[in-house]
């Protein structure tokens, strides 16, 4: 009887996590990001960097040239 308790929590417990991980999606869990998002953000990126002054005119071009040709 006290065998059947604790598998009967041990299922619940488990469904509960199952349910959860359902329910989060996936790039929330991690970073699981296509190539296709990644570049974007690199892209993202490098526009902030530009527009705080971190890198020259220059350089923007040059990284922004090598982030076109991956994809």
């Amino acid at each position: 009887m006290m065998l059947m308790m604790v598998l009967v929590w041990a299922a619940l417990i488990a469904a509960l996590i199952f349910f959860i991980r359902w329910l989060v999606p996936a790039g929330q869990r991690g970073r699981q990001v296509g190539a296709g998002h990644s570049a974007a953000s690199a892209l993202d990126i490098l526009q902030k960097r530009s527009a705080r002054g971190e890198i020259s005119k220059e350089a923007f071009a040059d990284m922004r040239h090598v982030l076109e040709e991956r994809d």
